[in-house]
């Protein structure tokens, strides 16, 4: 009987599997976890993480390239607060950012920094960003 791959061995056959196997396998975990400029987009992040409070103003830093990092901020209720959205070569979707409960919907510079003003929020309420496509997504709560 013929072999259906006459220039392969078995055994080069059976290595190629294995390493397309934990390519793939590798491939599917970074497309689950993401990169971004700081880590994992879906890294939780807690009060101090990416957020300072100076002169009374909190600010709350968000990278935006493929996808948003923190997605989930939890920072403190009651202070006027800025979001920092840091891009840094950023060409994809996450640049086209809408945040419904604030009315805001704009595209952020390729690289730089957006600010954008939030009013003092009660504890226990959310705001969530995501892009126009709806791919990507961040959420701030306030407690």
């Amino acid at each position: 009987m013929r072999s259906l791959l006459p220039t392969m061995s078995t055994k080069s056959f059976f290595i190629s599997i294995v390493v397309t196997l934990i390519l793939v396998m590798g491939a599917v975990s970074y497309v689950r976890n993401g990169t971004s400029i700081s880590g994992a987009p879906g890294a939780e992040a807690t009060a101090g993480n990416n957020i300072e409070i100076t002169d009374g103003i909190q600010y709350i830093d968000i990278d935006a390239k493929g996808g948003y990092s923190p997605r989930k901020t939890v920072a403190q209720a009651g202070v006027p607060t800025i979001i920092r959205m840091n891009t840094r070569g950023t060409f994809d979707c996450s640049s086209s950012l809408v945040i419904p409960k604030l009315e805001y919907k704009g595209f952020l510079k390729p690289s730089g920094v957006t600010e954008i003003e939030v009013p003092a929020q009660e504890s226990g309420s959310v705001i969530n960003g995501l892009c126009s496509m709806g791919m990507y997504n961040f959420a701030v709560e306030f407690q």
